[in-house]
């Protein structure tokens, strides 16, 4: 074999070496850094009256920790169902406690949980409305009696805590039969409040937390309905079997002062308050 050939074969085989070396290294590199980074974050089921609030609590988490949870927002009946059938979240984070005390009855969370608040509903108005929201609900029964009111939301009672308060406040006014031919109902509070905020329709009850939002707000007046004019909104939280370190991190840091604060400024009566 002519040596110039011998030559040129002996430095590609080196040259080859060294690459499958540094392939080596790469996919030995590769399957150690991507793998944590690659780790999903755990996927926590919130009750749709926390929209704002838990956006808020959930960025300040990440700024503090450097990890995150992802939050999927409904009705929290709908929530219980589909973790009754398995769906994959690691934290609950209830707008009726009954649905956590259900939970644990079935074997599926770490404990019974802890209380995080106490919610409170609000009447209502878009802007242009010709009628006002008054805690009494006094203009609100006018309305419907001259015809003013013919599209009136809430979120659907069955299944969604917060309807059936707004349920309760319409029948404790006296209100309820007369209302029921006229209610559009969302799927959760958040869509409830939607209905109502967009002019959809002429008015609704809907979660105090969500009016305090400031997009929300400004799209319409309302009035807070007295608390005794329903059963209280008493909000759990609870871990479900299988939660990771990150999911217990948050469902700590979800009592600490900064998330309560939080809370506290989206209307939520607070434990130990």
């Amino acid at each position: 074999m002519p040596s110039h050939v011998a030559h040129a074969l002996r430095r590609g085989m080196r040259l080859t070496l060294v690459g499958l070396a540094l392939v080596g290294l790469a996919l030995a590199l590769g399957a150690v850094a991507p793998a944590a980074a690659q780790t999903p974050a755990p996927r926590i089921a919130a009750a749709s009256d926390l929209k704002f609030a838990l956006d808020e609590v959930i960025a300040a988490f990440a700024r503090e920790t450097g990890r995150s949870v992802v939050p999927t927002y409904g009705s929290s009946g709908n929530f219980k169902t589909q973790i009754l059938q398995g769906a994959p979240f690691q934290l609950f984070l209830s707008a009726d406690e009954g649905f956590v005390f259900e939970l644990d009855e079935k074997g599926l969370t770490v404990d019974r949980g802890t209380l995080y608040g106490v919610g409170r509903i609000v009447l209502f108005a878009p802007k242009g409305a010709n009628w006002s929201p008054d805690p009494q609900l006094a203009d609100l029964k006018a309305a419907l009696a001259d015809g003013r009111i013919t599209r009136f939301a809430i979120a659907n009672p069955e299944h969604a805590p917060y309807g059936r308060a707004a349920q309760e406040a319409l029948t404790t006014s006296g209100l309820w039969d007369a209302m029921r031919p006229r209610l559009v109902f969302g799927e959760n509070v958040s869509q409830a409040a939607q209905f109502a905020a967009s002019g959809s329709t002429q008015g609704g009850i809907f979660a105090l937390s969500l009016v305090l939002a400031p997009q929300v707000a400004q799209l319409g007046t309302y009035a807070l309905i007295p608390a005794e004019q329903h059963q209280p909104l008493r909000q759990r939280m609870v871990l479900l079997k299988g939660a990771d370190a990150v999911s217990r991190a948050f469902y700590d840091y979800m009592q600490s002062s900064a998330a309560r604060a939080v809370l506290k400024r989206y209307g939520f009566l607070l434990p130990g308050e």
